[in-house]
């Protein structure tokens, strides 16, 4: 179909530079030697890190994402790079077709043994899976089941100084009716298959005030075996330190990070780290409802064998708090980095910050119909009007906690639904549908959706230009131009929402009858605009 002949929808973000948005929405260097947390504000879920010489590799839940298991790299902690996603696709393939709301990756481990990586990760639905490459960026290998069952999750491997091997992991009570509990196994030497099982080596049932223990990194220092876990849930919780100079126990406990007076609720589950220089330091995430679960970075101190985390590296406080500002590590300097955003659609590639909601048909998208465009081919609704189970949304996760979005809807053809999106439990966009420029809203999109919608006064025959602008507090403002200068809101302010254990996500889509299909020039992100 000759696309010349068609509308021309043009999309304009006039507060960019001509070739895209180059200012982060977000930076935690503030470029006199300290930092501010968080380190990442995007939904980096569970994260997990591993130094390797002077490089520190995180990788983080993904979920129902595809590509899944991000991995990121740094030189300082606080600058992060998104290099590579270590799954290009979930596994079962056949059930990862669909939309799989909250399930597929969670809270992965990341280390280096033999001369090669390793990342652990649970799929509470199926079991422990293990895949190992010679270089983070990958390609990394095929995954291998390590133990199949439903409810295991959070799995951490250790390899200890006699070359035994163990893997702990925690328990999905929604899917094994056991919680709160850590069992400990022992792995062949190849790291593949549970050789002994040692049961329930900490049990939370018997400590007092504690529940959903979960979330498990296993450590070696100075001759102690130390479980980092966090406990208490994912917004209320704490983070807990398990020491034993035994791998099977008995460990004793010490809560060493809790919110306090702080604003950082749930300041758990993460990775402990050292420096070359001596420092050492703890990497977490704190849930921030419409925003993900976002990554801090506290100092750490160690005094008789225990951590000092956060403000109790000064203090001397047992519990310490989440600090908000604090010194940058003793590391090489790295460049300013975050994340990736903008997109100007120039690569025969997607951009590394995009992903479905499930695996990806081969007939989603193509580079190669105008070069320098990104061509969405329409896809069916899963349910007339509700996009809450549609595969084909493309999407990234938050970037700040105020930003703006602006994508170059350059053609159509065939009239398509398509537009720019912020998805989550609700859900709204803007964009065209029947040749008209609408601005739809649908809230409580998983059960009984709520649908309200308006459609813009102008007549749309030319370029018209969309944008999405989020304040503090999750509120997106939908407007429109059609001259590039003016902007027209439309539609009531929206709330974003987050979805099943991630962030609110905003992105692209196209919908409807086979043969139509959208053109996107780029799509940018920036700091919001005043």
């Amino acid at each position: 179909m000759n696309l010349r002949h068609l509308p021309i929808i043009g999309l304009l973000l006039l507060h960019a530079p001509a070739q895209g948005q180059t200012q982060p929405a977000w930076s935690p260097d503030l470029g006199d030697g300290t930092y501010k947390n968080p380190i990442i504000h995007a939904d980096y879920s569970d994260p997990d890190v591993v130094r390797v010489g002077d490089d520190y590799w995180m990788v983080s839940s993904s979920f129902g994402h595809v590509p899944a298991l991000p991995v990121l790299h740094s030189r300082d902690l606080v600058n992060w790079e998104l290099v590579a996603h270590a799954l290009p696709r979930l596994v079962p393939e056949e059930t990862f077709r669909a939309v799989q709301h909250g399930k597929g990756v969670w809270a992965p481990a990341i280390r280096f043994h033999g001369g090669k990586f390793w990342i652990y990760y649970p799929d509470p639905d199926f079991g422990l899976y293990v895949i190992t490459a010679p270089d983070p960026r990958g390609p990394w290998s095929t995954p291998v089941l390590v133990k199949g069952g439903r409810g295991l999750i959070d799995p951490c491997p250790f390899w200890d100084d006699d070359g035994r091997v163990y893997l702990i992991h925690g328990w999905a009570a929604s899917r094994a009716n056991i919680g709160n509990v850590l069992t400990l196994h022992e792995l062949n030497a190849d790291g593949t298959k549970v050789v002994d099982d040692f049961g329930f080596v900490i049990n939370g049932d018997r400590l007092p005030g504690y529940r959903t223990l979960e979330g498990p990194k296993l450590y070696k220092r100075n001759g102690w075996y130390y479980v980092f876990a966090p406990a208490g849930g994912v917004a209320p919780g704490w983070q807990s330190v398990f020491r034993a100079k035994d791998i099977r126990g008995p460990y004793e406990d010490r809560i060493v990070l809790a919110q306090g007076s702080t604003p950082v609720n749930g300041p758990h589950q993460g990775a402990l780290l050292d420096t070359p220089a001596g420092e050492w330091w703890f990497l977490h995430f704190q849930d921030k409802d419409a925003y993900g679960r976002i990554v801090h970075l506290q100092p750490v101190r160690w005094v008789d064998d225990w951590p000092l985390m956060g403000t109790g590296v000064t203090t001397g406080a047992v519990k310490g708090e989440p600090v908000l500002v604090h010194q940058k590590p003793a590391l090489p300097v790295h460049p300013i980095a975050v994340p990736p955003t903008s997109d100007e659609f120039d690569a025969p590639v997607l951009g590394l910050q995009w992903q479905w909601q499930a695996n990806p048909g081969d007939n989603w998208l193509t580079f190669a119909a105008r070069p320098g465009a990104l061509r969405l081919f329409a896809q069916p609704e899963p349910k007339p009007g509700n996009l809450y189970d549609a595969p084909y949304l493309l999407m990234q996760k938050f970037p700040a906690l105020e930003f703006s979005a602006t994508a170059l809807l350059s053609a159509s053809a065939g009239s398509p639904q398509t537009g720019l999106i912020v998805f989550g439990f609700d859900y709204a966009w803007i964009g065209l549908r029947g040749g008209r420029l609408v601005q739809v809203t649908v809230k409580n999109a998983a059960d009984k959706p709520i649908v309200t919608e308006q459609t813009a006064a102008d007549n749309i025959t030319g370029p018209v230009h969309l944008r999405m602008e989020v304040s503090a507090g999750a509120k997106c403002r939908f407007s429109y131009s059609l001259d590039g200068r003016a902007f027209t809101p439309l539609g009531r302010e929206f709330t974003a929402r987050e979805a099943r254990w991630v962030g609110a996500k905003v992105g692209l889509f196209a919908a409807g009858p086979a043969g139509t299909s959208a053109d996107y020039d780029w799509f940018r992100v920036g700091p919001p605009i005043r």
